[in-house]
């Protein structure tokens, strides 16, 4: 592996220090850890604040695209890994003016888990918020589920479409209207030719032979729908192009924006030859270019390969990609130097903006779970083996950093906090520690779960408390008591504490049964009947937990 890098642990914060050093005249950052960065003339009264965010390793992608007629915030996340719900929240309230917020970002299950909790987090502070996905790449599912598509180059049109409806000055439901307008309007499809290589795994993401290409990459190395040689240039936009006419009218008198991305590898003199291709077909047919973009603009580190977006125009969609902007990544039209100016805003980790509440006399549930929590770092190979079985493998890490970043939270607590209070401390920790989608599950029903209690008291764990919870990441993860989750497990646990019985010994024999079903969400479910016979991962965390808080000493 040959990188210009120094170590692979801090090469996102290295790049984004770079990023924050090089243009301070446009983004600077609006948390602790440089992770959440806004435009540097946030927020301004009237003006709607657009936050996205993703993963590292797509620049120009997620920040590359904060600025003047673009987004007003991003939150950073590690190479191809969500960025945390209090990173989101840290840049959505640097840029809240009292107009609302919309969420803007790719169809990915980490992205979406922890932006509905950092929405769950400005809700309670009295502010607005809304949710456009980007779901572009027809390759990921078929038109009949385009809503569980991933999220690929076509964002950036939408950015630029959103970005230049909130500059002039539209309410929040308007630019809204005009994210979801230009999502639905887009469609994409790629072609990679060489794996991109993880910083810390040192490993390419996918292989291919020599000669070969992948149609329908995603921008992670995702497999696509067709292997196969590599076709020449001519050849692969035309495949391009009869997919995506399958969705789009590209027949005579259309108008449509276009863009022609490479994935970090392929030469721009490559991406000009698909361009040429598709200005000469849709010319034949008819169609009229209003709008293009030939460059990186969504990238896969080192990657090569390319794809076409098109987004079907209309008058308005024309006229706001036409729009203004400019970022230290993307440069259109002429910005007055009086959008780049600062002003003064303090650092603040989102944490301190959630000030604890109390009640009286010490936290019983504060101090036990003070001593419960760092032992449950002892079963985190159990967890990772159980869910390298079913699962991605870093269940184990998630349990051990979130219950480690949960007893640091709760130790800046004062003694006598409240329930809510140790509830929410809880839950944004878990949630943030190792962002994935059962941290984010976990950590949505504690905040869930939190909302309902009244200030000033004490919580005192219940078979009532627990359905709340599972009832939040019912609602949240969309499982239901019999897919194999943790849910089969909570349910048994609520029904011992109402009975008085032991919640240890149900959860135990709530395990033992479920091991032999088949999983029907989440990760474990693409294993289908391999998953039967074995234990749930998510499953035995919550026994795991349940044992020590109950019996542990």
């Amino acid at each position: 592996m040959r990188k210009i890098i120094n170590s692979p642990t801090s090469f996102v914060d290295e790049v984004v220090d770079g990023i924050l050093l090089a243009h301070p005249d446009q983004l600077r950052a609006a948390d602790a850890d440089g992770r959440a960065l806004v435009r540097t003339d946030a927020p301004a009264r009237g003006r709607v604040g657009i936050v996205t965010g993703g993963g590292s390793g797509h620049l120009p992608f997620f920040l590359g695209y904060v600025g003047h007629g673009l987004c007003s915030a991003v939150a950073v996340g590690n190479v191809f890994s969500s960025p945390s719900p209090a990173q989101i929240a840290a840049a959505s309230l640097a840029v809240d003016s009292g107009s609302g917020l919309l969420y803007l970002y790719g169809n990915y299950g980490g992205d979406v888990y922890n932006f509905d909790i950092a929405a769950d987090l400005c809700r309670s502070r009295g502010i607005e918020v809304r949710t456009v996905l980007g779901a572009d790449d027809i390759e990921s599912a078929p038109a009949e589920s385009a809503h569980t598509r991933r999220g690929v180059a076509g964002l950036v049109l939408v950015y630029k479409a959103a970005g230049a409806s909130a500059e002039r000055g539209d309410a929040l439901d308007e630019v809204a209207r005009i994210a979801r307008k230009a999502a639905d309007a887009v469609r994409t499809m790629g072609v990679g030719l060489s794996p991109t290589v993880l910083p810390a795994a040192g490993e390419e993401t996918f292989s291919l032979d020599e000669g070969e290409m992948e149609i329908g990459v995603g921008i992670h190395g995702e497999r696509g729908t067709h292997r196969g040689p590599l076709e020449p240039a001519d050849a692969i936009t035309d495949r391009f192009l009869a997919s995506l006419e399958r969705e789009l009218d590209l027949t005579e008198g259309a108008r449509v924006a276009v863009l022609v991305n490479g994935l970090g590898a392929t030469p721009l003199e490559e991406l000009y030859v698909v361009y040429r291709r598709v200005h000469r077909v849709l010319a034949e047919r008819g169609v009229e270019i209003a709008y293009r973009l030939v460059g990186e603009y969504v990238t896969s580190l080192e990657m090569a390969g390319a794809s076409l977006s098109i987004m079907q125009l209309d008058e308005e969609l024309e006229e706001l990609l036409g729009a203004p902007a400019r970022s230290p990544f993307f440069q259109q039209g002429v910005v007055s130097a009086a959008a780049g100016t600062a002003p003064s805003a303090p650092v603040v980790a989102v944490e301190e903006t959630f000030a604890a509440s109390t009640a009286e006399g010490a936290s019983a549930l504060r101090a036990r779970l003070l001593e419960v929590l760092p032992r449950l770092s002892a079963h985190a190979e159990e967890l990772r083996e159980l869910d390298a079985m079913l699962g991605d493998g870093d269940l184990g890490i998630t349990v051990s950093a979130g219950a480690a970043a949960v007893a640091d939270a709760l130790r800046a607590l004062p003694d006598d906090a409240d329930g809510r209070s140790v509830l929410q401390a809880a839950g944004l920790a878990f949630s943030s520690a190792n962002p994935s989608t059962f941290a984010a599950l976990v950590g949505s029903a504690l905040l869930s779960a939190s909302a309902d209690l009244p200030a000033g008291e004490h919580l005192e764990v219940s078979g009532a408390f627990v359905r709340r919870a599972a009832a939040a990441i019912a609602a949240r993860g969309g499982a239901a008591i019999g897919d194999k989750t943790l849910l089969d497990v909570l349910e048994p646990v609520a029904r011992a504490l109402d009975e008085g019985a032991d919640p240890a010994d149900a959860a135990a024999e709530a395990v033992r049964v479920s091991s032999g079903w088949r999983s029907r969400r989440g990760r474990a479910a693409w294993q289908q009947e391999r998953s039967i016979g074995q234990a749930d991962p998510g499953s035995v965390a919550v026994l795991r937990f349940v044992e020590e808080l109950v019996r542990g000493e």
